[in-house]
């Protein structure tokens, strides 16, 4: 259901309080299941009740925004209860629409007007900003790969359509970007630096340092880090920020706290394997991370991270991205011959004889959960008006992921990032993340819903 920006086909609140009536007799979006006893957790009364805009590349099935918004629709799991958003998806733009897309069936499901413009999703047809709060999810769809393996996802011009209506109506609410802040450092400064002067709250990043722990691992506060590192096993840049992201959420809060990089180098095949054998990084703790976890049909982690090891016809580790930060502690990001729904961490702290480690599940259904914390996490952001961890974690990865882009393509240069030497403190967010209960309620072997059944209907 396409609309103009003045004539919106539908009313959300009309909608909303009508299924909010029904909200008992529904099951869960995760295939109607129920704990005996349990009742659901609302983030607010129906009166204070949130007005969102969805502003998204593609709605597909799969898509980012299927599945955080899928969690704002219905309720979902978190932590093992069942949650309610305490919000309203009062209305959509979506820039891309395939073959394949959902939005008009989630817009004549949950009478959502479909604008075609950014101003007249958030002013809901009319002249003024009309939400409490901005989903900008930047993810998926068609859009330009530049020569440093970027795909240019709009989110700095869905940004700065969402600014010119705060300028416009002379006031703001909370925004969400999904992912990284741009492909770009210069922009996503500018993005953090808009924010700041307009007074607006912000947040950005990953899902995947929600992700429930396994082995449990809780790094103490001040933690001396000497080396940390984290492993993925998807592509180039659009999961290196996953993996830059959990590595920057657990060692911004070693002693000091967060000061910033002095420097970063991509590196792929022995040039990999010569910066291990200068000591640059450790085999060791990746071998111990890799090791939290171990992958049924791979071989023991001890035998994986070694220069010869191959997985089929290539090797089992493609490129590493190697930082420095100010302070002397090393990280480093691998890509590894692993899935792309396995994430790990290893580090090594100061007087310690043996690394420390875990694995980051992500829940049954491939990632498709792990967006239950998110948008838990996204829903707390807009009703607090504060984002439950820095935005500046998501600023540094941005810019390291950047220069590691150009390391990349300028031959694997050592890449300085004056930019980069920047302070922030850190923020526990451990009421953020899924610590395993929900798993005990979807488990590995529950059918996953399909397209956009949502509520067990």
């Amino acid at each position: 259901m396409i609309t103009d920006d003045t004539t919106p086909t539908a009313s959300s609140t009309q909608t909303r309080r009508s299924f909010l009536t029904r909200l008992g007799k529904q099951a869960l979006l995760t295939g109607a299941l129920t704990s005996p006893g349990a009742s659901l957790v609302s983030g607010a009364s129906e009166s204070k009740r949130l007005r969102v805009a969805a502003i998204v590349t593609e709605y597909s099935y799969r898509s980012h925004a299927h599945v955080i918004l899928e969690n704002f629709l219905e309720p979902y799991l978190f932590n093992g209860k069942r949650t309610e958003s305490g919000m309203d998806v009062v209305s959509l733009y979506v820039d891309q629409t395939p073959a394949n897309e959902l939005s008009r069936s989630i817009s004549a499901k949950y009478k959502i007007p479909i604008y075609p413009t950014i101003h007249g999703a958030l002013c809901q047809g009319g002249r003024e900003l009309a939400v409490d709060a901005v989903l900008s999810i930047g993810e998926h769809g068609k859009y330009r790969t530049n020569a440093k393996a970027q795909i240019e996802y709009p989110r700095k011009r869905f940004f700065d359509e969402i600014v010119a209506v705060f300028r416009s109506s002379r006031g703001s609410v909370p925004v969400f970007n999904d992912k990284h802040l741009s492909f770009r450092w210069d922009w996503a400064k500018e993005m953090y630096d808009t924010s700041r002067a307009l007074g607006f709250p912000l947040m950005a990043g990953s899902s995947v340092p929600l992700a429930e722990r396994t082995p449990t691992l809780e790094l103490p506060a001040g933690a001396r880090i000497q080396e940390a590192v984290s492993i993925h096993g998807g592509g180039v840049e659009s999961y290196d920020i996953h993996a830059l992201e959990v590595l920057q959420s657990m060692v911004e809060s070693r002693r000091g706290g967060e000061t910033g990089v002095k420097r970063v180098q991509f590196l792929e095949g022995e040039r990999l394997w010569q910066a291990a054998q200068q000591g640059r990084w450790s085999p060791q703790i990746a071998t111990a991370a890799l090791a939290s976890k171990p992958i049924v049909g791979l071989p023991p982690a001890s035998e994986l991270f070694l220069p010869q090891t191959r997985v089929g016809d290539r090797p089992f580790v493609s490129h590493g991205i190697l930082i420095e930060y100010r302070d002397g502690t090393r990280g480093t990001m691998l890509a590894a011959g692993i899935t792309g729904i396995r994430w790990y961490f290893g580090c090594q702290l100061q007087g310690e004889s043996q690394p420390r480690a875990t694995s980051f599940y992500v829940g049954p259904w491939q990632n498709r959960n792990l967006f239950k914390a998110l948008s838990h996490a996204i829903q707390t952001h807009f009703r607090e008006k504060r984002a439950p961890y820095p935005v500046e974690r998501t600023l540094l990865t941005t810019g390291i992921l950047d220069a590691a882009m150009d390391s990349r393509v300028e031959g694997s240069r050592v890449v300085e990032t004056p930019q980069l030497l920047f302070r922030y403190r850190p923020r526990d967010y451990r009421r953020m993340r899924e610590m395993g209960a929900s798993w005990k309620l979807i488990t590995e072997d529950r059918p996953e819903p399909q397209g956009i059944t949502y509520g067990g209907e």
